[in-house]
Parts: C-alpha cells; sequence; structure tokens
C-alpha cells in the first residue's frame, strides 16, 4: 500500500472511530499493542537519529494499524518525509516525498482535528518546497486563502511574508497569460493584502502591549518586506490611493488598517501635503500615539499655519519625546510656531530651550540669530543708526555660536560704520546693550568689514 492509499484507508478508520479527535490526545493502543510498542520504539529512535528512511516502514505499519494512536505519530511522520524531501536530489523522488508530506499532514486533520494548527504548518511546509513551482502556484494560494480565513489573527509567524511571496509567485505565473485566462486581479491581491496586513497590524498591537520589542521590530521588518512584494505587483502611488482607498476611508473614517496604508503609501510617493493624508495619519497617531507622527503632524500644520492643532500635537510629541535630541527638535518647532505667531521672546525661549535641551544641535542659535535680524525694524529709535543696528550685531554673535558662515557674513555687512560710532562717541571694543527692545543683549561694538 502506498501513502496516498494509505491516507484514504486511515481517513475511513477516523471517520467511524468514536471521538477521533480527542482520542490523539491521548495513547489510543491498537489490539496488537506489543507489535505497536515495537513500531513506535523503532520509528521513535529512528527519527530522533536522524535515520529518516528508517523510520518509514515503521510509521506507515502505525499510521495503518493505529492511526488515532497520538499526535506524536503525526510529528514525527512530518519529520521524517520533511528529512527525508530535504536529503533527496533526485527531481522525481522529491516531488513523491513531498507529496507524501503533504498528505500527512491532510491525514492528521481528518483523524486528529486540530485544523487551524495543522493547516499553518502544511502552508509552511508547501510554501518551503513549491513556491518556485509554477505547477503548483495556483494549489499553494487556496491552501494559503484557508489558512487565512480559518485562522484569525493566529497566523503562524512564518506565514505571513510566506502569503505575499506565495500571491507574487501566481502574478509572476500569470504574467506571460492572455488577459482573459488570468485568475488573480489587482483587486484580489489588494484584498489579500489587506487582510495580510490586518494580521501583521494585530500582532504588532499585542507585542506592544507584552513589551515585546524584538517581536515588535519583527512584525515591522515583515511588514515592509510584504510592502515591498506589493509594489513589484500593483502601482501604489497617491493618484492609486485617491481613487482606490479615499472613497473607503471616508465612508469609514475610523478604520485604522487602511489609514495606517493611506498613510505610509502617500508618504512614500512623498504627497504628505494631501489633507487625506493628514487626516489618515491623526488617526493613526490618536490609535497609537507616537513621537515621530506628532511631530511630523504638528510640522505639517505649522507649515499651514494652523497654529490650533499644531500646538496640541507640538506638545503632546514633547511628552512622547525619549531623549534630549527629540527634545531639542520639539523645541525648535514650538519656538517656530510662536515666531509665525509673532511671539518673539516665547519663541526666544523655546529656542533656548531646545539648546538646554540638545547642546550638540546648534539650530537654536541660528533661529535665534534670524529673529534679532530681523527686528531691526521694530527696533529701530531712529536717532542714532549705530544704535539701531545693534541688533545685527547681536545676530552675528548667535551665527556665529551656530556656524552659520553666510549668515555671518550678512549680519557683519550690516553693522555700524566707524562715522556712525563715532557720532555716538562710541568705539569699537566697548560694550552696549541694546535698550528698549525685546533684544535686550549686551553686545560688543564692531564695525562693518570688522570682525
Amino acid at each position: 500500500m502506498n501513502l496516498k492509499q494509505l491516507v484514504v484507508a486511515t481517513a475511513l478508520v477516523a471517520a467511524n472511530t468514536v471521538g477521533a479527535y480527542a482520542q490523539c490526545k491521548g495513547f489510543n493502543w491498537p489490539e496488537n499493542k506489543a507489535k505497536a510498542e515495537q513500531e513506535v520504539a523503532i520509528f521513535g529512535d529512528a527519527v530522533k537519529q536522524g535515520h529518516f528512511r528508517e523510520a518509514t516502514a515503521s510509521l506507515q505499519w502505525m499510521l495503518t494499524n493505529a492511526p488515532n494512536w497520538n499526535t506524536k505519530l503525526y510529528v514525527d511522520a512530518t519529520a521524517a518525509y520533511d528529512g527525508l524531501a530535504s536529503q533527496e536530489k533526485d527531481a522525481a523522488k522529491k516531488k513523491i516525498l513531498i507529496d507524501s508530506l503533504m498528505l500527512i499532514y491532510d491525514l492528521r486533520i481528518k483523524t486528529c482535528g486540530d485544523e487551524v494548527n495543522v493547516l499553518n504548518r502544511k502552508a509552511g511546509s508547501n510554501a518551503k518546497y513549491n513556491i518556485n513551482n509554477k505547477e503548483k502556484a495556483p494549489e499553494l494560494l487556496v491552501l494559503f486563502d484557508r489558512v487565512y480565513e480559518i485562522s484569525g489573527n493566529n497566523v503562524n509567524d512564518n506565514n505571513l511574508e510566506a502569503y505575499m511571496s506565495v500571491i507574487l509567485a501566481n502574478f509572476i505565473t500569470q504574467k506571460t497569460l492572455p488577459e482573459a485566462q488570468k485568475t488573480l486581479t489587482e483587486d484580489q491581491i489588494i484584498n489579500r493584502y489587506d487582510k495580510l496586513s490586518a494580521v501583521i497590524d494585530a500582532k504588532i498591537v499585542k507585542a506592544q502591549s507584552e513589551n515585546k520589542t524584538a517581536d515588535v521590530d519583527k512584525y515591522k521588518a515583515i511588514k515592509a518586506n510584504v510592502d515591498d512584494k506589493l509594489l513589484k505587483m500593483v502601482k501604489i502611488d497617491c493618484a492609486f490611493v485617491k481613487k482606490n482607498l479615499e472613497p473607503r476611508f471616508k465612508a469609514n473614517p475610523t478604520d485604522v488598517s487602511l489609514a495606517k496604508k493611506i498613510f505610509q503609501f502617500m508618504l512614500a510617493d512623498k504627497c504628505a501635503d494631501d489633507p487625506l493624508w493628514l487626516q489618515a495619519t491623526e488617526l493613526v497617531h490618536k490609535t497609537t500615539p507616537d513621537f515621530g507622527l506628532a511631530k511630523v503632524l504638528g510640522a505639517k500644520y505649522l507649515q499651514n499655519k494652523n497654529f490650533e492643532k499644531a500646538l496640541p500635537l507640538l506638545n503632546e510629541a514633547l511628552t512622547l519625546a525619549k531623549d534630549a535630541k527629540d527634545k531639542g527638535e520639539i523645541n525648535i518647532l514650538l519656538g517656530d510656531n510662536e515666531n509665525q505667531k509673532g511671539n518673539k521672546i516665547a519663541a526666544r525661549d523655546f529656542y533656548r530651550k531646545a539648546l538646554g535641551a540638545d547642546p550638540a544641535n546648534k539650530d537654536g542659535y541660528e533661529k535665534i540669530g534670524d529673529l534679532y535680524y530681523f527686528s531691526f525694524a521694530e527696533c529701530s529709535r531712529k536717532q542714532s543708526l549705530a544704535e539701531d543696528r545693534l541688533v545685527y550685531i547681536a545676530a552675528y554673535d548667535m551665527y556665529a555660536k551656530a556656524g552659520a558662515q553666510d549668515k555671518m557674513k550678512s549680519a557683519r555687512g550690516q553693522f555700524p560704520s566707524v562715522t556712525e560710532l563715532f557720532e555716538l562717541n562710541w568705539k569699537e571694543g566697548e560694550t552696549k546693550r541694546i535698550e528698549k527692545c525685546w533684544v535686550g543683549e549686551t553686545v560688543t561694538l564692531r564695525t562693518r568689514g570688522k570682525e
């Protein structure tokens, strides 16, 4: 009796065995227990030692005479045939062994149940051997579809990226077919991608709730690989998102999974200024608050002069900041927010906070320099050019700390002239405070063209 005939015969036995599923969990010996114990010892020892060929006869005897003996029978049987298939060099013999391996998975389900677990294992094993087999591609896709249908979010991790690889294999296989013969449409690819993405997202959320950082990173890496494969099959650009995803999002604006796709695809195609991207990203951030998203959204709204939305997001980003660098960046943006509203003193305070949080980031000095440079008109008393030009010296000093050479040159070109200092009886090297102006800095007198 070959293995295929054995599966049919054993399935009939299982169908007529009361409570077969439950019985696979115990040890159910056949009438000839002594013989069965001998066969179990033989295949158990052979599999343990990697002598897979020596295990097959005993395994087949048990599958015929005691199919519901214990799940260990099927665990060892799959180990043996997987080992043989992996070692076999002859293509024809290898195919027979792979087919036998798949039949053992089917036999286990028929005899012992546990379909979700076993079918996940079968799918992973099938993909391992048949992912590049064009003839098996449609069958493999049906198998993975079934796995995702019955598994919910409990799909085995090794069947995540594998599913997208199977979809891609089918796509490649069908590329040479006439359009009328193709059975894998763009919509079907996207639907499967959506289902797969939802499972990965659920696994990420679960890993985050359990503080399993390594698992979160693993799932995010898998997601990136899945997305790369999708882009080999479907052109996902902003036009695609607007045409296919925006109507769905408008119909269900609380769909977080869809919002994540819109966020990702539009960002990749560099159309993050679109209101759709902002709306989707806000939902993603609201669901899973993230420093990076709060920062990007705050910066975008700041750019659009939507201060009402920018400020809460930037303040939230400040609470989410994990290190000095992050805090420095957000304080810079908070300073920009105040500057755009005309609150220069408040802006300077934030730029100084940025410098205090992250001294390595010199942007705060340059920003303060800009505040001083462009304060000439409001700070001018129009009584003496020398006095009015002190703001440029203050700006220069900030630019020097920032290492902004071009801006230093511009500020130096606006210093008081020698004549202008002489008119006030001021001398280079003296210090003067910028009075009656919000700048309030004390500077060392210098003239145009000199440091």
